[in-house]
């Protein structure tokens, strides 16, 4: 299968003291064309840096990057009309319209996507001779994909699209990505919302220290974490209980907690669940909070990291 974007041992050294500050340290990435592929990482693991460099914005201090076949440095004009790119706060001139907002950008390149088709595929159709500045935060987001769809581009690059924005805004940016990757394009999606990696990339890389440290689909990263589902529990007050003796209950694969939260990697919960249920109340303690759920690409995350990717970015 054709690729969209490749890069090899890929680093970015800015110079500092006393040290020099590597922002990316022999980062690999092969993207297929057609794939939406997620980027994953907390703050300064990279991934920002990794971005602007595929995108034609920063230079590599060393490394190879292809992006659709091509190189940066060749054939620039070429390139840059084959991609669009939508920044995580892209700020348009608010004395415009959104017809003459589109208009302008689809002047930008050689063939495109007429507005109005845009529009109705953004559902900004009724907002057309509506100035920017009148438009709501989920409107101004949907715009500002627009602009970087009014090119027809093959590759879209998005940075955090659905930050800041309502539930309901959030699923309709869903909706216009799951439309464009149908016709067989490809999309790099950055972002810390898990449940927006899960549902929309077919892969994701999960950027530290410069460095990719887990690839795959999100339901094989789920997968390599041994269990399928979770128990939380919060206790009554008192004293701690003994982790390694949770890690002994049946069916319960790993125990983490944060703080008064527990939390235990489990196959089978309804296994699980009678065994700890007994074991608390051996310990005479109290059950606060119990709740079951699914494992998820969050915790791949803080498996990982350490970290939950929302308190990164928050």
């Amino acid at each position: 299968m054709p690729t969209a974007i490749v890069c090899r041992d890929l680093r970015k050294t800015y110079p500092a003291k006393p040290t020099p500050v590597e922002a990316v340290n022999g980062l690999d990435l092969e993207v297929p064309e057609g794939e939406c592929f997620g980027l994953l990482g907390p703050n300064g693991a990279g991934k920002t840096t990794t971005i602007e460099i595929l995108e034609g914005l920063l230079d590599a201090t060393s490394g190879d990057v292809e992006i659709l076949g091509e190189h940066w440095g060749r054939n620039d004009e070429a390139l840059r009309q084959r991609i669009g790119i939508s920044l995580q706060e892209t700020r348009l001139t608010e004395k415009l319209t959104v017809r003459e907002t589109l208009a302008l950008f689809r002047s930008f390149y050689a063939q495109g996507l007429e507005p109005p088709a845009v529009m109705e595929e953004v559902s900004l159709t009724e907002k057309a001779n509506a100035y920017v500045g009148k438009l709501s935060g989920g409107q101004k987001q949907r715009l500002a994909v627009a602009c970087a769809l009014v090119g027809d581009p093959q590759l879209l690059f998005l940075d955090e699209p659905t930050t800041g924005l309502d539930p309901q805004s959030r699923r309709q940016l869903w909706d216009i990505l799951r439309v464009f990757r149908s016709r067989g394009r490809t999309i790099l999606l950055t972002t810390h919302y898990m449940d927006e990696a899960e549902r929309l990339c077919d892969r994701v890389a999960i950027v530290d220290h410069g460095k990719v440290i887990a690839l795959g689909s999100p339901a094989q990263l789920i997968a390599q974490l041994g269990g399928e589902h979770f128990i939380e529990f919060v206790l009554d007050s008192g004293e701690a209980l003994a982790e390694e003796a949770l890690r002994t209950l049946p069916a319960v694969v790993a125990v983490r907690r944060e703080e008064d939260v527990y939390c235990l990697t489990s196959t089978a919960p309804h296994i699980a669940l009678p065994a700890l249920l007994e074991f608390i109340q051996s310990q005479q303690r109290d059950l606060t909070r119990l709740a079951t759920r699914h494992a998820s690409l969050e915790d791949v995350f803080v498996k990982l990291t350490g970290r939950h990717l929302r308190e990164e970015n928050s």
